[in-house]
């Protein structure tokens, strides 16, 4: 590709594209945890692993909140990148996806 080939931008301010970016990063991973989330639940309790009521008290525990927490943090923190990343985003892979864990089977 040509170095005088512009960055694609789909709004005027390229802030907006980057929170627009953002925005939906932040979907779909929220559609593939929610999703996964639901999975292992419901065969969980089918098999009879876990009752219903033990996902639901899990709420109160302090340790559970705790890891919780800072998965919500590392999370946070692979979001933030792409507000704060410069250069072509046209590329297939941001540097910073690197960090991002992978969700195939065996990671």
């Amino acid at each position: 590709m040509s170095a005088e080939l512009q960055e694609l931008t789909f709004f005027h301010d390229p802030d907006v594209d980057r929170l627009a970016a953002l925005v939906f990063d932040l979907a779909a991973q929220l559609h593939i945890e929610r999703q996964r989330r639901l999975a292992l639940e419901t065969a969980l309790v089918k098999a009879g692993t876990v009752e219903e009521a033990a996902l639901v008290a899990l709420a109160d525990d302090e340790a559970f909140l705790a890891q919780s927490r800072a998965a919500l943090d590392a999370a946070q923190a692979r979001l933030f990148t792409i507000l704060e990343e410069r250069g072509d985003r046209r590329t297939p892979l941001r540097a910073q996806s690197r960090s991002v864990p992978s969700s195939g089977a065996g990671s």
